[in-house]
């Protein structure tokens, strides 16, 4: 007994002094062959599997397309029907040839009803050809996103040998693309009244979450048999906004019980929080003025707390749950007496720089280490003690 109420005292040291343990990832069970978690406003990946793996993306494509579409400035020209984009194989929206559309109505085409007719109608008219307009493609996302794992070489998505993409490019597309609020407005609606040559209806979202997760925003599925099923999808709730791309699962509904799985995990496990906001002007320890360029986000542990420090050249080096993270490009230097010195990470938060927060942290954890050790050997000790004494007693 004497042993066990020190042992006791040993476990509560414990207590006083956690570890910090991270949910673990082993409870997600996922079909898709590719994913990845996206927090769409700091950019962190939340979780990933095979993300830069190249793999088929089907008709998750034309995310590309809308948003070249919607960027071109173009969207109240009318674009005519070819014959090659009339005889589209695949899904469509039944465009008649020589049907001429606005390209703002065949962006919902394309994205809505997955129309590989507004495809080829949209790179046509923008890029000449189909062709050109798939050069123009790779450029966009090279210069506005930076991918360099993928090549597309159609606007569509059907497959082609050459026409890959990874889960981790996806993303990084779509965060861009849902910047845009056309783009926002278009991925969103669920239905909407279609006026055609050919064929008079009512498109329909082919995005099954739409209707099926709370706080779902977009994106865009996918299929063909070398892909498999794909899914971007997007979702806000309480601030948080995240982007799920699922690539190459067998089966639609497979794709989308990992998708809302993802988001079901990142709500529950994660807050995001804002550092700075834009045009924000602030005083570092140092007497140094800086201002936001832009809203600085970072992605947090729920309950964990945060610590940072601004670079000399202005990136911010954040620190959360033992790990950090840098920051780039993102605050730049004024002269400006009067900005604010104190910046407020939350409720009851005290902001520190990255070294103090990790100083203490060791301080902490060893304090707590030697208490335990200290317990463990004088309970021992003891233990020897009182038992040494009954076996003098009893020879």
């Amino acid at each position: 007994m004497f042993y066990l109420r020190w042992l006791s005292l040993a476990l509560v040291m414990i207590l006083l002094f956690p570890f910090q343990v991270l949910a673990s990832d082993s409870s997600l069970n996922l079909h898709s062959e590719a994913v990845i978690l996206l927090d769409a406003k700091s950019g962190q990946v939340l979780y990933e599997k095979n993300s830069k793996v190249k793999m088929y993306p089907a008709s998750i494509t034309k995310i590309i397309t809308g948003i070249m579409a919607i960027e071109s400035g173009r969207l109240d020209e009318e674009a005519t029907t070819s014959k090659r984009a009339r005889w589209a194989e695949g899904t469509r929206i039944y465009l008649a040839q020589d049907e001429k559309k606005p390209l703002h109505d065949l962006v919902y085409g394309l994205m809505m009803n997955s129309g590989n007719d507004a495809a080829i109608v949209i790179a046509e008219h923008l890029g000449g050809t189909v062709e050109n307009f798939a050069e123009q493609m790779n450029a966009f996302v090279n210069e506005k996103i930076g991918n360099n794992e993928s090549n597309f070489v159609n606007p569509h998505g059907l497959f082609a040998e050459n026409h890959y993409t990874t889960a981790y490019d996806m993303a990084m597309i779509a965060r861009y693309a849902m910047k845009n609020p056309m783009f926002r407005e278009i991925v969103s609606t669920k239905r909407r009244v279609w006026h055609g040559a050919e064929w008079e209806s009512h498109l329909v979202n082919h995005n099954k979450l739409l209707w099926r997760y709370d706080g779902a925003t977009g994106i865009k599925n996918g299929y063909v048999t070398q892909s498999g099923n794909t899914l971007v999808s997007s979702a806000t709730r309480g601030g948080m906004d995240l982007i799920v791309v699922a690539l190459k699962a067998q089966g639609s509904e497979k794709v989308y019980a990992d998708t809302i799985q993802l988001f079901d995990y990142a709500f529950e496990q994660f807050d995001t929080r804002r550092l700075f906001s834009k045009g924000k002007r602030w005083v570092a320890e140092d007497g140094k003025a800086w201002e936001a360029i832009e809203d600085v986000f970072l992605t947090v542990k729920k309950g964990d707390s945060i610590s940072y420090k601004v670079q000399d050249n202005g990136d911010v080096l954040a620190a959360t749950g033992g790990k950090k993270q840098m920051i780039t490009g993102k605050l730049v230097g004024i002269e400006d007496k009067m900005a604010e010195s104190t910046l407020s990470l939350g409720p009851k938060e005290e902001a520190r720089s990255v070294e103090e927060s990790s100083e203490r942290s060791s301080q902490l954890f060893l304090l707590g280490i030697t208490g335990l050790l200290f317990f463990i050997l004088a309970g021992a000790w003891m233990w020897w003690r009182k038992a040494s004494d009954k076996s003098k007693k009893a020879s």
